[in-house]
Parts: C-alpha cells; sequence; structure tokens
C-alpha cells in the first residue's frame, strides 16, 4: 500500500486538490467568477494532458505501466472538469447536498412560514440573506428567495443549487404549497424531467427559474 502511494504520490495529490476545488466552487464560488475559475481550471488540466502526451512519445519505445495509469487519471480528471457545469460531479454533490441538508432547508421553510425569516437586504424586495455559516443551504452568497401569494397566503421558497451568471440559468431546491406554482413545476417536469423533477412532499428540483 505505501509503495502505491509512493509510487502515484502526485497524481494523488492532484485528484484531492480537484475535488477540494470542485467543493469550493459548488459551495463557495461567487456565481458570477464561476465561468473563469472553470476555464482556469480547464486549461490548467490540457497543460497537464499535453505534458503527459509529451513524456508518453519520449518513451514511446518503453511505455510503462505507470505513465499509462498516470495519463488516463489526468485524462478523466479533465473530462470530469469539462463536464462540471450540470455534469457528472456537480449532480452527485447535488444530490448528496438534498440528503444531508433536507431537514435544515426544511426548518428554515418553517420558519418563513411563522414570519422569523422575511426579505431582509435592500435591493430585492423578496430575498432573504442567511447567516454566511457552514454549510451553506444556498449557493451563490447563501440567500433564499421568498414569495407569498397574498391571495391564498401560500408561500414558495426557493435555495439556489446553481446561481445565474450572465444569460445562464438557475438552478434551485424549490418548495411550493401554492397550486399555481405547483401546476406549473409539474408542467416543467413534464416538458423536461432529465433537468426537473419533484424531490419530496411540496419540494422540487427545477431548472431555468
Amino acid at each position: 500500500m505505501n509503495h502505491f502511494l509512493m509510487k502515484y504520490k502526485k497524481i494523488l495529490i492532484l485528484a484531492i486538490v480537484w475535488i477540494v476545488l470542485v467543493l469550493m466552487n459548488y459551495y463557495y464560488t461567487p456565481y458570477f467568477i464561476l465561468p473563469f475559475v472553470w476555464l482556469l481550471n480547464i486549461l490548467i488540466f490540457l497543460v497537464i494532458v499535453l505534458l503527459q502526451l509529451i513524456k508518453i512519445f519520449k518513451e514511446r519505445n518503453n511505455i510503462s505501466r505507470q505513465r499509462i495509469i498516470i495519463f488516463i487519471s489526468v485524462l478523466f480528471l479533465t473530462f470530469l472538469s469539462f463536464y462540471n457545469f450540470y455534469g457528472i460531479p456537480n449532480l452527485f454533490i447535488e444530490k448528496l447536498d438534498w440528503i444531508i441538508l433536507k431537514e435544515k432547508r426544511k426548518d428554515i421553510v418553517s420558519d418563513v412560514k411563522r414570519g422569523i425569516l422575511k426579505s431582509n437586504v435592500s435591493w430585492n424586495n423578496v430575498v432573504c440573506e442567511l447567516p454566511f455559516e457552514f454549510p451553506f443551504v444556498s449557493n451563490g452568497g447563501n440567500d433564499i428567495w421568498i414569495f407569498k401569494n397574498e391571495t391564498n397566503q401560500k408561500y414558495t421558497v426557493k435555495f439556489w443549487v446553481f446561481r445565474n451568471f450572465f444569460d445562464s440559468p438557475s438552478t434551485c431546491f424549490i418548495y411550493t404549497e401554492d397550486e399555481k406554482n405547483i401546476k406549473y413545476y409539474n408542467e416543467k417536469i413534464k416538458n423536461d424531467p432529465e433537468r426537473n423533477w419533484k424531490i419530496d412532499n411540496n419540494w422540487y428540483r427545477i431548472f431555468g427559474d
């Protein structure tokens, strides 16, 4: 085991750094600089892939098993990085995040319905800025979106999974008890079930809102 760790130390360190960066980007990186972080990440991995290709070419007459494993590992991390936006890594984190923080989000919705949490920012009358503490329940600033239908007194609360930048759509975990919104989200699920689905009673995962 120690021999394996020493042999593949660099690739293991690279994988650990990649995992940490993916988690940091998912939870902490401001949404408006995410595209640039993503682009820088891709460029770095492409350089690493190119360097590995050069080494493979130099060793073409006697390519070691270690070199092939390192190259495949770097190529795999590059692939995952390239498809990170709405891709495999983020979707996996998203599903795990929902399971871990489900009860905390439900408690927040309960506080909204009791009037404990309400809009508290000057720049938007539906946004509530939660304490900036770990773990975040809403990415891109730990803000939640609160709407109360004054006709039926029903609430809709959004937690950002991915907060939009420029013209890109947002992805949210949404709680709603408003029949009009329930109908709207069910229609979105029907039209695009790969990116929209129901995750619990009155809870939806919605892309594009």
